[in-house]
């Protein structure tokens, strides 16, 4: 009797564990979701932007948003909300702290998000290693702007004001000290040979909100992307005198000279991407990456980026944090050159 009764305890015990492990091992369907499928996501998705509205990050946002739904990529609702401060410092510090395991929220990010991390003044204490990096999106120029009618009609003529006076210029940016836009003000003056300890730059909450400062005449010149800036040079409002690119871009933005042809020897890269937050699931990780994938695949996308003037930066996730971490090591160094490294 006690040996049936063994026998009997051994199968059930077998049985349980077998289910157990059937359980932690379920196969994965092609689309990244379990075989037993959750139904991720079963509810409204909100893509947390860390910028005002109106600027190239906001853009980027709603571009994504829109173009999962019109192209049938994601069924859920997907809202964009705007966390501005202190040039996405604000946004990407609460979407860190406040977001852990919250599989419905994701981060639109971009290059100032690394730079907020390393440099000395108004840093960020949450990097790329606090979230969970899906893909890059695009990549992007920065260009300086000013007034149809202002006095600097090319790179040599502002830095040549700069030179007999540094503080004669005041510059606007969408983003704080240290940032991408502040940068694409300081490394080219840096390298036409500018006291840039001088410069006058004044951050705002957003692109949109630092033309509304130039057309406003509060300030001369506008650090910011090109594809915000660029709907103002068609209004003939705004005239780029130059752009951040190592070569001259194609289609609208052709005839914009880049710094590196007008004598000075500087080349920025911004780019935008895509994170979940710390702790997201891998089923939501998975997810999430497949739809960014196939939505980069389609003519849509390749139509959005385009108009947008952007140039096609996807990366997945593994190559994004190699990129990322690459950065890190570049801009410490323009700082530690500058003296704005931690």
């Amino acid at each position: 009797m006690k040996k049936l009764m063994f026998v009997i305890l051994t199968v059930i015990l077998s049985l349980g564990m077998s289910a157990c492990g059937k359980k932690d091992a379920q196969p994965v369907a092609a689309d990244g979701e379990s075989a037993t499928n959750s139904g991720y996501p079963d509810k409204a998705i909100t893509f947390s932007v860390p910028s005002g509205a109106g600027g190239g990050l906001d853009t980027t946002g709603r571009a994504l948003s829109n173009l999962f739904a019109t192209e049938g990529i994601v069924d859920s609702t997907i809202t964009v909300e705007n966390n501005p401060g202190g040039g996405q410092v604000v946004g990407t510090v609460d979407f860190a702290n406040k977001e852990k395991g919250n599989d419905y929220k994701l981060l639109i990010a971009s290059t100032p998000f690394v730079l907020n991390h390393i440099k000395k003044e108004g840093n960020s204490p949450v990097s790329f290693r606090d979230i969970t990096p899906i893909a890059r999106l695009v990549k992007e120029y920065d260009v300086l702007a000013v007034p149809v009618d202002s006095e600097y009609q090319d790179m040599e003529s502002l830095m040549s004001a700069l030179k007999a006076d540094p503080t004669s210029v005041s510059f606007a940016g969408g983003s704080g000290p240290g940032s991408f836009d502040h940068l694409n003000v300081i490394y080219p003056s840096m390298k036409a040979g500018v006291d840039v300890k001088g410069l006058k730059y004044i951050s705002y909450d957003g692109g949109g909100e630092a033309l509304t400062a130039l057309l406003g005449k509060n300030a001369d010149v506008i650090s910011s992307d090109v594809s915000s800036v660029y709907e103002y040079v068609k209004a003939g409002k705004v005239k780029i005198i130059g752009i951040s690119s190592p070569e001259r871009l194609e289609g609208d933005y052709a005839d914009i000279p880049t710094y590196k042809e007008q004598g000075i020897d500087a080349e920025l890269t911004n780019w935008r991407g895509i994170y979940g937050p710390e702790d997201m699931s891998d089923e939501a990780k998975v997810y999430w990456e497949e739809k960014v994938a196939e939505l980069v695949a389609t003519e849509a996308w390749a139509a959005e980026i385009a108009k947008r003037g952007w140039q096609d930066g996807y990366m997945a996730s593994e190559e994004f944090i190699k990129l990322m971490e690459k950065d890190e090591d570049m801009y410490t160094e323009i700082y530690k050159d500058l003296g704005m490294a931690k």
